[in-house]
Formats: C-alpha cells, sequence, structure tokens
C-alpha cells in the first residue's frame, strides 16, 4: 500500500464530505476510493470514518489521523517544491478561488493575460460563492469580497464592493421610484437566498447604526445572475453587489435607486496564506494581478458616480407630474 496516496485519499474525502467527491477531485473510480480506504483502515488497525446512509463522520482516531496526514502531505508538497524549483522559477500549477460573477469579468482575463506571461504556469480557477479555506483546500490565492476576520492570511486590498438597489426603467415608471427606506416595504422585491434574510434588507446608517428594513420578497433566488434577470424583465427592485451590474446600470437597462442609503462599500482583496515562503508562481500572480484588479475596480467607481448622477436626474424627472 502506498501510505501517501492513501493519505491523500482519506484527506479528499473528508474535504469532499463523500467517497464519490473525494473520487471526482481525485479523478479516480469509487471503487478504487473505498478500496484505498478500507486498505488504510486494515493497517492503522482502526475505523477512521464512520459510515452512513446521510453522511460520514471522523472517528476520534481519524480526526487525529487526518491532522497527522495534512502536516505529512504538507512537507512532502513543500519538499517536492523546493526540489522543482518553484522558489526559483515561476512554474507550476496555481490555484486560484473567486466568487462566480467576479471571477468570470475580472478574474478570468487578468488570468488570461498572466497565463500569456509566464507559459510555465497553469492555473485552475476555482469559481464559487463561498468562502474557501485556503489551506485545507490547497488553493494558492484567493479573491476575498468582505470584512476579513483576524487570521493566519495575508490579504492585498485591491479595490471596495458596494451593495446597491436597482430596478428596471420600466418597473420604476409603473410603480415609482422610492425615495425613502420607508418607502421600500410597498415594492415588489427579488431576494437572494443566503446573502441575508428574504423579509428583510440591513442598511446602515450615518453613524455606523445597522438598520433592518422590511421588504416584500416576490420571488427568492439563489444567484445573483438570476435577481438580475428577473429584474431586468422588471418583476421588483433586487439588491446585489455593485460590479454585478456595472453594465446594465451604464447601458441603462437597470437603474440605480436609494445611493444615499447605501451601506459602506466593503474591501475586496487579494488572499494569500502568510506563513513560510511564497513559490515564486503565486508572487508573480499576486504581483500581476493586485494592479490590473486595482485598474478594473476603480473603473467600476468612477462609471458608478456617473451612475448614480444619471440615476438621481431620471428619479427626479420621474417624479414630475406627467413625467415618463
Amino acid at each position: 500500500m502506498d501510505r501517501l496516496e492513501a493519505m491523500s485519499v482519506f484527506a479528499a474525502i473528508v474535504d469532499g464530505g463523500s467517497l464519490s467527491a473525494a473520487g471526482r477531485r481525485l479523478n479516480v473510480p469509487l471503487a478504487t476510493v473505498s478500496r484505498k480506504l478500507a486498505d488504510l483502515e486494515a493497517h492503522l488497525k482502526t475505523r477512521l470514518i464512520t459510515r452512513s446512509t446521510r453522511r460520514l463522520e471522523l472517528t476520534d482516531a481519524g480526526r487525529d489521523y487526518l491532522d497527522a496526514c495534512r502536516q505529512i502531505l504538507e512537507q512532502v508538497e513543500e519538499a517536492e517544491r523546493v526540489a522543482s524549483g518553484a522558489y526559483a522559477k515561476v512554474k507550476g500549477q496555481l490555484v486560484v478561488a473567486a466568487p462566480i460573477v467576479f471571477g468570470r469579468l475580472h478574474v478570468v482575463p487578468v488570468a488570461s493575460a498572466f497565463l500569456e506571461a509566464h507559459a510555465e504556469v497553469d492555473v485552475q480557477l476555482r469559481l464559487g460563492d463561498r468562502n474557501v479555506n485556503l489551506i485545507e483546500e490547497h488553493v494558492d490565492v484567493a479573491l476575498r469580497i468582505g470584512t476579513l476576520p483576524d487570521s493566519g492570511l495575508v490579504a492585498m486590498p485591491v479595490g471596495a464592493i458596494r451593495r446597491v438597489v436597482c430596478a428596471s426603467p420600466a418597473y420604476l415608471d409603473r410603480f415609482g421610484t422610492p425615495r425613502s427606506l420607508a418607502e421600500l416595504g410597498t415594492h415588489r422585491c427579488i431576494t437572494f437566498d443566503g446573502l441575508e434574510a428574504a423579509g428583510a434588507w440591513t442598511f446602515v446608517r450615518a453613524d455606523g447604526q445597522k438598520m433592518r428594513t422590511a421588504v416584500r420578497s416576490r420571488l427568492t433566488v439563489s444567484t445573483a445572475e438570476a435577481a438580475i434577470e428577473a429584474a431586468l424583465l422588471g418583476l421588483g427592485l433586487t439588491r446585489v453587489l455593485s460590479y454585478q451590474v456595472a453594465d446594465a446600470l451604464r447601458d441603462g437597462r437597470l437603474v440605480r435607486v436609494l445611493a444615499d442609503e447605501e451601506p459602506p462599500a466593503v474591501p475586496a482583496s487579494l488572499i494569500y496564506p502568510g506563513q513560510g515562503r511564497l513559490p515564486m508562481k503565486t508572487r508573480a500572480f499576486i504581483d500581476f494581478a493586485a494592479g490590473r484588479l486595482r485598474e478594473r475596480l476603480s473603473a467600476l467607481d468612477a462609471r458608478d458616480a456617473g451612475v448614480v448622477s444619471g440615476a438621481s436626474t431620471q428619479a427626479r424627472r420621474r417624479r414630475q407630474p406627467g413625467a415618463r
């Protein structure tokens, strides 16, 4: 039995939450994953994972062994990086994580340019709207939106993101433009499941105090794209991150409302592990991407300023009697 391979399979099972997920991650058949786990448990003469029809759980021995496995595998990977020249040359596979829409709009173009500049680097871009654990999931760099908790990670700010309320011109012509948070309760809204409670949106006053404003959710969706599409169809107001609707606002397909009530912008940062030396591929990507992402987000900020000004003019016109 190859014990390092068995350790890798065991860790992948835990990270993926199932044997089938581990098989997909490692690109090996489910039967192979099951056999290697069984061989490892037989070698150790103990059960590492308890199995049921619904979930897998680590035993006490499994938790201790997992910690040891991670340390050993990390040491082996570190030795391989040193031996392969990862600290002396920009080469190897780079794993980058980012939110889905931000990744598609901004990280993909930056990563493509980086690959053109570095022929010996391959990038695996993982797009998802959850915060990945960089260490456990072997991610080199991640783009994170929001205030970061204290941790062993290093954050390099690249810009700021706002949460904006918007609707289609057709909706605003039909139902009017809300001029205050108090008017939100009279409007149809499209909410994003998981971002905040479906029945209320949280705003922040000038003094920093949070305010929860009740909204009438006509439609609750699980992705920002679906919320934006419903807003474009004139269903109601929606609240998403500014970069997600930047093009629609610029083109006038959506109109930003209640801009004066928006909470403060939150930082967007490139984050990476702060312990140990960074491989050259990681350092090169951070240096390459940070400035380009700042430029892209700065352009969005400048565009937002123009959009808010234009939206305010449209809103004033809609408040005039008979205005269309």
